[in-house]
């Protein structure tokens, strides 16, 4: 009875899926470059706000109309694109690709720049700790400078 239940079940759902209108192509329809940079922002902006909103705040940044402003989409736009692109799971699984590519990118970027600025830091807390430490121990003027005119 329970396996009749589920498969009534799943050939309802498979069914009533089959019908779904094609969308219609809006008229201001994003490029799908151009539903990879808004996507992109959104994400970034997303992982930013997720980590310390009070910075975005303290900027003046709210998320969504910052990300609309700077693309000059508005947000029926972007839901229509994104509607459209979503029923075409292919052409929307190249934009999510594009969109983890450039992520990728930017994390490897963005880690090396981390990575050489320790290291810059180390460098210079050793030279500040090797100057503290030998500081007493350094005679300024070993040579008196009268000795070093007249040679």
């Amino acid at each position: 009875m329970k396996n009749i239940f589920i498969a009534i079940t799943l050939f309802s759902l498979i069914t009533s899926c089959y019908d779904a209108e094609k969308p219609k192509k809006p008229e201001n329809l994003l490029s799908k470059d151009k539903m990879v940079e808004v996507l992109l922002d959104v994400s970034l902006l997303n992982a930013a706000k997720g980590i310390n909103k009070s910075i975005l705040e303290k900027n003046g940044i709210v998320p969504d109309p910052y990300v609309y402003d700077k693309h000059n989409i508005d947000s029926l736009q972007f839901l229509n694109s994104n509607n459209y692109y979503t029923y075409y799971i292919n052409d929307y699984q190249e934009i999510i690709n594009k969109v983890n590519d450039s992520l990728k990118t930017l994390r490897t970027k963005y880690n090396v720049l981390y990575e050489k600025e320790k290291y810059e830091e180390k460098k210079l807390d050793s030279i500040k700790r090797s100057k503290r430490k030998n500081k007493g121990f350094i005679k300024e003027d070993i040579i008196p400078t009268k000795t070093l005119e007249n040679n």
